[in-house]
């Protein structure tokens, strides 16, 4: 299933897939300001020989055509950094920017994938179809991977498959579930209007903060007690801005906050719930409730056939002992918005150590990567690649 060609590639360029994903991590940019990585991908797929092309305004979409007629497989790796700060002084490839860096692995999967590609050219005559390289923007935003397909970079395409870098589970390994993975994410607003007024004086004035508030606690029932137990669902007040002084009764509140879960129905239900609970819970305090409901990733469904080509595939070119099965996070991921145009999975791989100190959680300004983990992610790409496209060759 696998091509002891790949790996030997891709241990030859063990140390260059170091380098560049140090060179990326040193060089973060934010959702939809990946120029600089834009315009280093781009570069590298084409002094490769792959057709590339960039995507409006970053991202590029690369295309390998193998020497023998059949599908197509898209390979995806998101570029993206986070505004967060940097909080390993000692670091010797930190962050050159202030106030951002790779806090969640795109440096990593952006090399691996580039190296995979290597690998696969290499290979070229040896694949029987087209390799589909999607290095996608603006992920952290949710918003990238819909933008990419709106341009094209699932047309044609018959399997997908991507992967996340995962400090949570131990270097090298590899977890490919069929079923969910990750959660829909969306986001809610809601804004309380009341009257406001002087502090010593409630009696003529609607308290927003006091309608903000219990919306608060009320709106935890909305999962407990009007949807099934066996539907996970996370309802979750991320921030509430309300007031201006300490004498004056607010006249506004503002509520954000996050809902996720698996089940389209459930997600449905919850946006419902959010606008009959605000309004039902201003009305009863005499003033008025909107609400604004964001709908963000998709849940990630891993498609039975691909998850088992994935294990089948880690299996063989790792070992069975690297393989492990990952309990579904409500973290979201728009890799989603690709498998609604094919079928295709969405892989795990470790990449936790305590003795590098790679085990901090994804966002954190101390979160890392073991870079052993590399080989790894790089070698899964192009074998899943070579495996799916060699086991639905045309006749």
């Amino acid at each position: 299933m696998i091509l002891e060609a790949i790996k030997k590639e891709i241990e030859n360029h063990a140390v260059e897939l170091v380098d560049i994903r140090r060179k990326l991590h040193s060089e973060p940019e934010l959702s939809w300001e990946e120029y600089k990585t834009t315009e280093y991908v781009f570069n590298y797929l084409t002094e490769l020989g792959i057709q590339c092309r960039k995507t409006e305004p970053t991202g590029v979409i690369g295309e390998l055509i193998g020497g023998k007629p059949g599908k197509t497989v898209a390979l995806r790796a998101d570029m993206d950094a986070l505004s967060v700060e940097e909080l390993t002084p000692d670091l010797p490839y930190r962050s050159k920017e202030q106030g951002k860096m790779h806090a969640c692995g795109h440096d990593a999967h952006t090399a691996m994938l580039l190296i995979a590609a290597k690998a696969l050219v290499s290979v070229k005559e040896q694949l029987a179809g087209t390799v589909r390289f999607l290095f996608q923007p603006a992920e952290e935003v949710a918003t990238g991977a819909r933008e990419m397909v709106k341009q094209g970079a699932m047309a044609g395409v018959d399997n997908v498959f991507g992967m996340h870098i995962w400090s949570q589970s131990p270097t090298g390994k590899v977890s490919c579930t069929a079923g969910p993975s990750f959660a829909s994410a969306d986001i809610f607003n809601i804004r309380f209007t009341g009257r406001g007024g002087h502090g010593a004086m409630p009696q003529a004035c609607i308290d927003a903060s006091v309608m903000a508030s219990a919306f608060v606690m009320n709106a935890q029932s909305i999962v407990s007690r009007t949807i099934d137990p066996k539907h996970p669902a996370v309802v979750t007040v991320g921030k509430m801005t309300v007031g201006t002084r300490f004498n004056v009764i607010a006249e506004n509140a503002l509520i954000e906050g996050t809902v996720r879960c698996f089940d389209p129905e459930v997600r449905n239900h919850i946006e419902k719930q959010l606008e009959v609970y605000a309004r039902n819970t201003a009305e009863l305090y005499g003033g008025k409730a909107e609400l604004e409901y964001i709908r963000g990733t998709q849940a990630v469904i891993n498609e039975a056939e691909s998850s088992q080509l994935a294990q089948a595939v880690a299996a063989e070119a790792f070992g069975k002992g690297v393989l492990y099965a990952e309990e579904p996070t409500m973290g979201g991921e728009d890799f989603s918005f690709f498998l609604d145009e094919a079928p295709g999975c969405f892989a795990l791989v470790g990449a936790g150590n305590p003795e590098k100190d790679t085990e901090w959680a994804h966002h954190h300004g101390r979160f890392n990567v073991d870079e052993d983990a590399l080989s790894t992610g790089a070698e899964l790409y192009a074998q899943y690649a070579y495996a799916y496209l060699n086991k639905n060759q045309s006749n």
